[in-house]
């Protein structure tokens, strides 16, 4: 039985950790206390999980009391991004094992910070980078690891997130590069660690364009050139497409998403906490399209691109190698396309030979079935009947929270980064 303890009361929190604790591995974790800057996240918290009002709460301020007291075995880290490293470093200080969600940290210094306090420390850090655990991409390890595509030469991912899901990202915190490290960390990572993972190389080079095309004062879509509005109260909503799009004049329309509730906009808010601020303010100082190239220690290159104004989710991929190729189409959230969506296969091209149509399992859960399947790794420990690592460490984290800092640094300073010398620097510029 180990004890938990969860720093960030989030959604994402008790979504991800809490319930599945309580509900599916109950026999195996004990939630023993909550920490967070607001109290009321603890109120929304014991309210959606049963059997948890005994837990105690602290403020962001006492985890070494919440330590002294619950005797935690493992922190989870579910905070807003720049603070993970704060808990983190923490953690390991008392020798605990930390699961974090990603990005693991918002800079590369940070994420080396990490990695240098977890080889003096006894605890261990593991990073939920739940996209691995997909049946598709799952298939997509093995088919590369099987040798269908030989070595692999190239890789192009482009991503796209619908004008509901993007949005939303330039409503909140995720805004502020400050709090998040900018999209290019906060969402990309996710895709960098996917691709490093398939690869089983480390990214060494990169070089990047990018901009501010959709959101921001500058838009073409912005109604009125007026910072410090909020979509709940502004008098110009209904000229908004993004507002329309989504919304009806009576409020009554729910939208599904996996990452974000649909009707937060009208509730009561956390404290400090406005999900539903205007996606035009001057002060939005991240970008919302980038296109990227990688190289790897091993010669294989990634085209990337992801944008966060598309009419539909999703993402397009194809990996080329010398012995042939794989391509698979995602449409995320088929509620939100408006056009008829073929079931998601994965193609196989050998370089001589015939196609090869694999129709892969799905499974329920988010984030396309892989929450389900990472969280009995994370409670259960590994899956030993599989024949290659899967859950993700710190060197994983950094390594994708550094290709992401590569992603906006180039963009911003006009030239290649090396992931090594961004890693290694003392001060970031």
């Amino acid at each position: 039985m180990k004890r938990y303890a969860v720093c960030g009361v989030s959604k994402r929190a008790i979504g991800m950790f809490i319930q599945p604790m309580l509900e599916r591995f109950s026999s195996t974790c004990t939630l023993v206390g909550l920490l967070d800057y607001d109290e009321k996240r603890f109120n929304v918290c014991k309210a959606e999980c049963v059997g948890i009002d005994h837990v105690p709460e602290y403020l962001d301020h006492q985890f070494e009391k919440m330590v002294n007291e619950t005797k935690p075995d493992v922190i989870i880290v579910a905070s807003r991004d720049d603070t993970h490293v704060t808990y983190i470093l923490k953690a390991l200080e008392h020798d605990l094992d930390v699961i974090t969600e990603k990005p693991m940290t918002t800079t590369a210094e940070d994420s080396r910070r990490v990695m240098e306090a977890e080889a003096k420390s006894k605890g261990k850090v593991t990073v939920t980078f739940n996209y691995r655990y997909s049946p598709y991409h799952m298939k997509i390890k093995e088919l590369i690891l099987e040798g269908k595509v030989g070595h692999v030469t190239s890789i192009d991912l482009n991503w796209y997130i619908d004008t509901y899901h993007g949005s939303s990202y330039f409503q909140r915190w995720n805004r502020n590069r400050d709090h998040s490290g900018g999209l290019s960390i906060h969402k990309s990572s996710h895709h960098f660690d996917l691709v490093n993972w398939w690869l089983d190389q480390k990214p060494v080079e990169v070089f990047s364009f990018g901009g501010l095309n959709y959101f921001g004062s500058q838009s073409e879509h912005n109604p009125l050139m007026e910072d410090g509005r909020y979509c709940q109260t502004c008098d110009v909503k209904h000229q908004c497409s993004y507002y329309s799009r989504w919304n009806t004049r009576s409020n009554s329309i729910t939208v599904q998403d996996d990452h974000i509730d649909s009707d937060m906009k009208r509730k009561e808010g956390y404290t400090n906490y406005r999900p539903d601020q205007c996606i035009f303010d001057s002060e939005i100082n991240i970008e919302d399209t980038y296109t990227a190239t990688v190289k790897y220690e091993k010669g294989s290159l990634l085209s990337y691109s992801v944008n966060f104004s598309v009419p539909y989710e999703g993402y397009r991929l194809a990996i080329n190698g010398t012995k042939g190729r794989i391509e698979t189409t995602e449409w995320h959230a088929p509620s939100r396309i408006p056009f008829p969506i073929e079931e998601q296969t994965i193609e196989y091209f050998p370089l001589f030979g015939s196609k090869e149509i694999i129709h892969v399992v799905k499974r329920d859960g988010g984030h396309g079935g892989g929450d389900p399947v990472i969280q009995e790794d994370i409670f259960l420990g590994p899956d030993p009947t599989r024949p290659y690592e899967i859950l993700s460490g710190s060197k994983d984290g950094a390594y994708a929270v550094t290709t992401g800092e590569a992603v906006w640094r180039s963009v911003k300073e006009k030239k290649m980064f090396r992931i090594e010398e961004l890693l290694q620097e003392k001060a970031l510029k």
